[in-house]
């Protein structure tokens, strides 16, 4: 349940989130799956 992202769901519905921590929260997580996957290819090259 937790690869799924359900306890992370449960915990943002929670409570109010302001639009503006939403677009900083959606950016954050974007930048982290970007470098997670630059990594990955990174290291399937040789680098």
């Amino acid at each position: 349940m937790q690869r799924e992202g359900v306890f992370r769901e449960m915990k943002l519905r929670r409570s109010y989130e302001k639009p503006s921590e939403k677009k900083a929260r959606v950016s954050a997580e974007a930048v982290r799956r970007h470098r997670k996957l630059m990594r990955k290819r990174m290291e399937r090259e040789g680098y």
